[in-house]
């Protein structure tokens, strides 16, 4: 049977800064939809409140792609945290374009990063408990 590319080294465990990344990710980005709704219904100051939580979440994208490309035991990763530092990419080419065509495509890109980010979660999620039932089974 072959192992799964996320569960090398299990022994080793998983970074608990690449876990707190992926964990990060979805919450800010889930923030980043909760600010831009109440932006554009209540409060129209809150769309700083959105740019700047969508610029620090740059830090959790490098974190997760640098650990996936540069921790061996992390490179099972490496596909997916690529694909959401794309997706983060284009999040904000889009945002920062002034043509209302590309800037309509600014929320689908946010669900398709979004959507990203909880397979990422999920798949480090489940390295973790894999981990966690090696070292119990020992």
């Amino acid at each position: 049977m072959k192992m799964h590319d996320t569960f090398a080294d299990l022994a080793l465990g998983t970074p608990f800064w690449f876990t707190l990344s992926a964990r990060i990710l979805p919450i800010g980005l889930l923030g980043q939809f909760l600010s831009a709704g109440a932006a554009l219904f209540r409060n129209a100051n809150l769309w700083s409140l959105h740019t700047i939580l969508g610029a620090s979440l740059l830090i959790s994208s490098i974190i997760l792609l640098g650990g996936a490309l540069l921790v061996r035991r992390l490179r099972g990763f490496a596909w997916w945290s690529g694909l959401v530092f794309v997706l983060y990419l284009a999040q904000i080419g889009l945002a920062a374009g002034t043509n209302p065509l590309m800037l309509s495509f600014h929320p689908f890109n946010g669900a398709m990063l979004l959507a990203g980010g909880l397979i990422l979660l999920a798949k480090t999620e489940r390295r973790r408990a894999r981990s966690v039932h090696l070292t119990l089974a020992e």
